[in-house]
């Protein structure tokens, strides 16, 4: 059919008439997700889901990308919707192709990412008969999506096209409201599954008229859906002022969160009360343009030193975002028994593995931190600016810049490839502005440990929701499709390995990314595990070496490859990926054995860095 124009609000969008009652109905749902916020449909080729595909590819609001596997496909969209923040789309057709989305429905729903997730069915009347690529599809993700529906089989009645309109604004506002989370619509479609003309199923086009068909005219979503954050009332947040006021031994830690405001609202709540900072790189607190004073950028290999860990006991810690990567930290906040530990979660959720919560506190951690730091002001307890430190945080800075000395001489003198200097190196290679999505396992513990705080706006991701190795090439894909840039993403050997589908994607949609695989044969954190006390089995059950040359995967796919042999290499082999425009793998091979050896040498360097340190102010000859 001809499309006409039609004014929305100050544009005009250019709509299709709908041919039948699946596509007025699906037309509808579709247009209504856009209206929402719902820009990117992530979609897999299949027949059964037609109606949407064809919808959304039709509608001039909403970017289709079209990817082939089905896991892959989830991963991107995931990807996406973290680097947007924003909900994200992704479709199949019916049977085993909707079930292979779990992986990501499991990520998306405990790393709080919104994920719409649209699968299509058999009708009703085709379910349990034998019919092919039919199976159970109601609640498929179990407890894992935060909301689903069967959604009704498609009609072209006003009642209906107001319920699938609502529908769509209901499942994307569940998706985005805190915590964000997937949601999942299934679709039981009957055949014709095209836009072929169906005469008589429609009413005559002078009776199509109204929001239900058409939407609301200005623009508007048809049921608008007003999301706020959760606010501390004014008593809650002076009584937690006046008591962390109080103390000089407290401690601020941050774990994995995204909330661009975060950083400065943080940083100014600990400048009020001068508290140090342990900040996770996934905070994106330990980097940026904020007052980064108070960060403690070197905790991970600081409480490797058990002296260290033992002298150091806070009064109060103050947590904010999800569970840190750093063992060394999660073993300290676990021995700090007698400490108060107050957990700040704007999501209602509990997240407290080490069960040593004294308060937890449901408010938004950037409105809670102005709160808590106006109380402070107003009632005259805040720190001075020009104030020095207390003795208690003049220590944590003091060591912590010992640590960070000790490992940066101690990598210098590294010329051998080694993973941890991977991150040291990015450090000064990442610009202003760059994305860093980091792997599971090793890689993000590496990141913590070896990326210094910078003056950099490097923004920091992963996927610490259910933190699995799979999915990981398509997530920073996906994160680059975002218009987010330059994506950097490394990731170990196996991880590549299990999503080298998802190189595909950069070929379809040429995206351009720079991945850095850190290639050492295997599972290399198993390496730092208990398990390698067990030298007869190690290498068959958890070592898992494969022996794989990448470079023909990588080719294969489209990508370029480079492999450095040396930190020169590793410089300009990055630079260039940065500035290629294209999809860049740069390898860099390392042995499991040595790369445990080097990592101990690193920790025993800030050791020795730290007793002396530590000998020396208490007058003892190191």
């Amino acid at each position: 059919m001809t499309p006409r124009p039609r004014a929305r609000g100050p544009g005009v969008i250019r709509v299709v008439r709908p041919e039948n009652a699946t596509y007025a109905y699906v037309g509808a749902l579709t247009d209504e997700l856009a209206r929402c916020g719902v820009r990117h449909l992530c979609l897999c080729p299949g027949s059964r889901s037609t109606p949407l595909a064809l919808s959304a590819a039709r509608h001039p609001a909403i970017r289709v990308w079209t990817l082939i596997d089905e896991r892959s496909a989830a991963y991107f969209a995931v990807g996406m919707a973290k680097a947007l923040r924003l909900p994200v789309a992704v479709l199949s057709t019916s049977g085993t192709a909707a079930a292979n989305f779990l992986p990501a429905v499991v990520e998306a729903r405990y790393g709080r990412v919104p994920l719409v997730v649209l699968t299509a069915d058999r009708p009703h009347e085709l379910r349990d008969v034998g019919a092919p690529q039919t199976i159970d599809q109601i609640r498929l993700y179990g407890v894992h999506a935060k909301w689903f529906v069967d959604v009704a089989p498609p009609q072209a009645a006003e009642p209906m096209l107001r319920y699938v309109r609502a529908l769509a604004g209901q499942a994307a506002a569940i998706a985005q409201d805190d915590p964000a989370g997937p949601v999942h619509l299934n679709f039981p479609f009957r055949e014709p599954l095209v836009p072929v003309a169906a005469p008589g199923e429609l009413p005559p086009p002078e009776h199509r008229v109204g929001d239900a068909w058409e939407g609301r005219g200005d623009g508007q979503p048809y049921a608008r859906a007003h999301a706020g954050r959760r606010t501390p009332d004014a008593k809650t947040a002076a009584v937690l002022a006046r008591s962390l006021a109080r103390v000089e031994r407290g401690l601020i830690v941050c774990g994995p969160y995204d909330d661009p405001a975060f950083p400065e609202a943080v940083s100014r709540l600990a400048a009020a009360l001068g508290y140090p900072v342990l900040a996770d790189p996934l905070s994106q607190v330990r980097c940026g343009s904020h007052d980064r004073t108070l960060v403690v950028d070197a905790y991970d290999p600081l409480l490797r030193v058990g002296e260290v860990a033992g002298m150091l006991a806070p009064e109060v810690i103050l947590r904010f975002g999800g569970t840190p990567a750093s063992k060394p930290l999660v073993q300290y906040l676990q021995a700090q028994s007698r400490a108060r530990h107050v957990v700040v979660d704007g999501a209602g959720a509990w997240h407290d593995p080490t069960r040593l919560a004294s308060e937890v506190v449901h408010a938004d951690p950037v409105v809670l931190c102005q709160a808590v730091a106006a109380a402070l002001l107003e009632s005259g307890a805040a720190r001075a600016a020009a104030a020095p430190a207390s003795a208690w945080t003049a220590q944590w800075l003091r060591l912590s810049g010992d640590a960070r000395l000790a490992v940066q001489q101690r990598l210098g003198a590294v010329h051998e490839p080694f993973e941890g200097k991977v991150f040291a190196e990015l450090a000064g290679l990442l610009p202003d502005g760059a994305l860093l999505y980091v792997g599971n396992s090793m890689p993000v513990r590496d990141l913590d440990s070896f990326f210094p705080s910078t003056p950099a706006a490097i923004r920091f991701l992963g996927n610490r929701g259910a933190s699995g190795i799979d999915g990981l090439v398509s997530c920073g894909l996906g994160a680059a499709a975002s218009g987010a840039g330059p994506v950097v993403l490394v990731l170990g050997d196996l991880a590549f390995y299990h999503d080298l589908n998802g190189l595909l994607a950069a070929k379809l949609h040429g995206l351009a990314a720079t991945i850095i695989l850190l290639n050492n044969d295997g599972g290399g954190i198993f390496s730092f595990l208990p398990q390698a006390g067990y030298p007869e089995h190690f290498e068959a059950l958890f070592g898992t070496p494969h022996g794989l040359d990448f470079r023909h995967a990588a080719e294969m796919y489209g990508a370029g490859f480079r492999r450095a042999e040396t930190w020169e290499d590793f410089r300009l082999h990055v630079r260039d990926a940065l500035a290629s425009g294209r999809l860049m793998v740069v390898e860099v091979r390392t042995h499991r054995d040595r790369n445990v050896v080097v990592h101990q040498e690193v920790w025993a360097a800030v050791r020795a860095a730290v007793c002396a340190d530590l000998a020396a102010a208490s007058g003892k000859a190191p």
